[in-house]
């Protein structure tokens, strides 16, 4: 848990009690934050109590994979995103829930996970000290700006991967395994950006209201920030489309290479094929090494086993087996 309050846009308290935080809620001039990481239900219910707030948005702050949102409520604004991140050995994305609930001199924000990295919120907030006297949507701006520059990391390392997969493509030594096996890690990554992302432009927009009053001052670093989730929203549907288009060109690449091997076979099997239909047809009758005798037979067996085995080792080895 951690605690800070502002008092005319400069801090003057940090790390006091959560239960002192509605003793500042009307003094003038006075900004809270509170932030609980991992809460339980019993502390959200007890805050819930202290600051009058929704049981339906506790509940939401509490619940697992809950859609990006904004709702308004009688005595607050409740918002939930998700913080994300993608790991860079196993290409898996990693989101943590954020939750927050905008009053009218106090933010709060819940988040759970154990790795969101509040400190950066914070420094959002400290080089743009000068915010924090339009009060507590300031304090909503710091913490969406940082949500959304994340989502555009992990975007901008989406479409890296994807470029890597697709120099994958061409490459003769890549085995179709390995690439259909990224591509498949890589669809569920972005599906699950695009579930964080997307809903993201409610989210802001609902902050950006007309009939909420906004400072002036404000306005634009919204804007601001509005602009960055519609770039972010249509560079995620991009990559769908990119995504796409490396599956299906793998998958015709792998029809073309079929059509190779069954080239290189069919030359194989003609070239067998002559020297069968003539030995065949006019017997092996010619004298020949071990002739007449029961070794010849185990040598002419074993030739044919020891051509066939480097035949398979040689297939096996082109991936034609």
């Amino acid at each position: 848990m951690r605690t800070r309050l502002w008092r005319d846009g400069a801090v003057v308290k940090e790390n006091f009690p959560l239960a002192d935080v509605s003793d500042y809620l009307n003094e003038p001039g006075c900004l809270v934050w509170a932030d609980l990481s991992d809460p339980d239900a019993r502390t959200l219910a007890q805050l819930g109590e202290e600051l009058s707030l929704d049981k339906l948005a506790i509940e939401d702050a509490v619940a697992h994979y809950e859609r990006p949102k904004a709702s308004r409520y009688a005595t607050h604004t409740f918002l939930t995103a998700y913080a994300l991140v993608l790991d860079e050995k196993s290409h898996e994305l990693r989101h943590e829930q954020v939750s927050a609930f905008v009053m009218g001199q106090a933010f709060v924000t819940v988040h759970r996970g154990g790795w969101f990295d509040v400190e950066e919120v914070v420094r959002r907030w400290d080089d743009n000290a000068d915010l924090m006297r339009c009060g507590v949507r300031a304090l909503a701006w710091g913490l969406l700006d940082v949500l959304v520059d994340g989502h555009f990391d992990v975007v901008q390392a989406l479409d890296d991967e994807i470029e890597d997969l697709e120099d994958i493509l061409f490459d003769q030594s890549a085995r179709s395994q390995q690439v259909q096996r990224r591509t498949f890690t890589l669809r569920k990554s972005l599906v699950r950006a695009r579930r964080a992302v997307l809903p993201m432009r409610e989210v802001v927009n609902t902050l950006m209201r007309r009939d909420i009053e906004l400072d002036p001052h404000l306005r634009p670093y919204y804007e601001d920030l509005y602009d960055h989730v519609l770039r972010a929203a249509e560079w995620t549907e991009s990559l769908r489309d990119m995504v796409t288009s490396v599956f299906e060109t793998n998958l015709s690449l792998q029809d073309a290479r079929l059509n190779t091997i069954m080239k290189k076979l069919t030359a194989y099997t003609a070239l067998i094929a002559i020297p069968t239909a003539v030995t065949g047809f006019y017997g092996q009758n010619v004298p020949y090494p071990g002739f007449g005798h029961h070794n010849g037979y185990i040598e002419s067996l074993s030739i044919i086993v020891a051509l066939c085995a480097l035949l398979v080792v040689v297939f096996k080895r082109q991936g034609w087996l």
